[in-house]
């Protein structure tokens, strides 16, 4: 690693803009980001994906690697990412700083505590919890119903424990029983909020606009109205610039805020991608999951709020995940099964589809190369999707570092600077009523013939809808393993139901999130654990961690 001040440097950020956090971090000042307003943007890159699978896709690696090889080919290229959850880096996805020769370094620092943005969020986010109970226990003067309390507190863990409890308890010191419950801290609206706002008085309008719960006349009770977003803010003053740090290739790389794609919006922070467009000519970043949620939300939530416009987009496939669509075991992914591959190729042709389609946007296939792929089964993967008229190319970047996806970013440049007339479109118009727009998503991305909800739920959205909110976009939340709200559903499936369980207001994020399946906000682990095989040797150095 070299020292991130020779990083910024060749972004042209001064030393005097940095506040490091030993020799390879740094953030950037807020003042030095608002000095770059004026100048012009450069071209905004989109890294998605299939749907995952177990075999793993290697979007974050993809992201790396197509930034590594923009440099190589002489294009001065950033890349975007959001911080990794420790509920996965410890559970059953592991790190999130790419893999093998495309990786963002300190690899153990970002996927650990970094700069601490995630606890400054969690923080602030129990401060209000701490806040909304202490108030009811002194009087209760906002009028508070205990019973339509909605704002919940969280922890970076995945702790299934945690999702129902009971708070208050042990006598009337300790304030008033209710129920409570904790979500992830990448689920938290606060870390929606972290994301989407463009300045500390944006971030504290936001965090003043959170409703926390209801009166029992039904009338919102908000942040501001507890006197909590000065507090917030303060908290999440430093958390708020964003970090720098470098590839292996010693290339820049912007991390910052870390929503799950699957629960909540999935996309780094817009202040992070608004700086790097100012200092890139290129700007690679990832939405996450599949192009289906990560891409969705990047378009009609990121794109929409922040204004951006992304000029191509790199979709990532691997031969092993695709056989597994077509009903390959898992065991068997690196034997050569053309059949298999063949009805799983209906996966990666549906998310084609909607990002040509549905976001109007030029589409890349990006296929990270194992070396158990064959080339009968590569070639057979271009021949099927010949009639969508994308490039598919073979990338070996986690091998190879940049050189291995030099191809990819050719044929990236070459659409770019083609300068062609935009397309770029959102799912759905912003004056659409919620309900349309969630069937909109349902039908047109996911292919599902309808949505459904019960009486309690259809009544929420009413209310949400009359209640002046009927603007705001819809963040789906679901699983990420299938098209459907089933996740055993692979491939491409048709004509399910997607059923909506829950509805939640999010006013500061400025989206209603629509609970789909089965999906939680507060994970659990799973019967063994990443945290099993993560260790510190001897020496001090951390082991097990990927």
């Amino acid at each position: 690693m070299k020292p991130i001040t020779e990083i910024a440097a060749r972004l042209g950020i001064p030393d005097d803009a940095l506040d490091a956090y030993g020799r390879h971090k740094a953030k950037i000042s807020l003042e030095y980001i608002d000095s770059l307003k004026d100048r012009p943007n450069g071209k905004l890159v989109l890294v998605t994906a299939i749907s995952p699978t177990p075999a793993g896709e290697g979007k974050t690696t993809t992201t790396v690697g197509l930034g590594d090889a923009l440099n190589r080919i002489g294009k001065k290229a950033v890349i975007c990412l959001r911080e990794p959850s420790l509920g996965p880096v410890f559970g059953m996805k592991g790190g999130a700083a790419g893999g093998g020769m495309s990786q963002v370094v300190p690899m153990e620092d970002i996927n650990l505590h970094f700069t601490g943005d995630f606890n400054a969020i969690a923080l602030a986010n129990n401060l209000l919890s701490a806040l909304i109970d202490n108030h009811i226990h002194h009087g209760n003067v906002l009028g508070i119903d205990v019973r339509r309390i909605t704002w919940k507190r969280v922890m970076d863990m995945n702790d299934r424990a945690l999702r129902d409890i009971t708070v208050s308890l042990g006598g009337p010191g300790n304030g008033y029983p209710r129920q409570d419950g904790f979500d992830i801290v990448v689920a938290s609206e606060v870390m929606a909020i972290f994301c989407l706002s463009t300045s500390l008085a944006d971030l504290k309008t936001r965090l003043g606009n959170i409703v926390i719960g209801y009166t029992r006349e039904q009338k919102p009770v908000r942040a501001h109205e507890l006197k909590a977003n000065g507090a917030m803010t303060v908290l999440l003053r430093e958390a708020l610039k964003p970090n720098l740090v470098q590839t292996l290739e010693n290339n820049p790389a912007f991390i910052h805020g870390g929503p799950f794609a699957n629960i909540a919006h999935g996309c780094n922070s817009v202040l992070a991608t608004q700086t790097a467009l100012k200092l890139a000519d290129y700007v690679v970043t990832e939405a996450g999951f599949g192009a289906d949620l990560g891409a969705e939300k990047f378009v009609d939530i990121k794109c929409r709020k922040a204004g951006l416009v992304p000029s191509a987009v790199v979709l990532v496939a691997t031969i092993r995940a695709l056989k597994f669509h077509g009903g390959c075991d898992l065991k068997e992914l690196n034997k050569e099964n053309l059949a298999a591959l063949e009805k799983g190729i209906a996966n990666i042709e549906r998310h084609v589809s909607n990002v040509k389609n549905h976001y109007g946007l030029p589409c890349i296939v990006s296929v990270n190369h194992f070396t158990f792929d064959t080339e009968a089964e590569f070639k057979l993967l271009q021949s099927k999707l010949a009639h969508l008229g994308v490039p598919v190319l073979s990338a070996r970047h986690w091998a190879d570092g940049g050189a291995g996806a030099e191809a990819v970013a050719r044929a990236v440049v070459e659409i770019v600077e083609k300068n062609e007339k935009s397309t770029f479109k959102f799912v759905y118009d912003e004056a659409t009523p919620l309900w349309d727009k969630m069937k909109t998503i349902a039908t047109k991305i996911y292919g599902a013939s309808d949505i459904t909800a019960d009486s309690k739920v259809r009544a929420q959205i009413k209310q949400l809808q009359e209640g002046g909110y009927g603007h705001y976009p819809v963040c789906v939340a679901k699983t990420q393993y299938s098209f459907s709200t089933d996740p055993a559903l692979k491939g491409a499936p048709s004509g399910h139901m997607v059923n909506v369980r829950e509805v939640r207001l999010a006013a500061g994020a400025e989206f209603i999130v629509m609970v789909c399946g089965d999906i939680m906000t507060m994970p659990g682990l799973p019967k063994i654990p990443s945290a099993d095989h993560i260790d510190i040797d001897a020496s001090g150095k951390v082991v097990g961690l990927f």
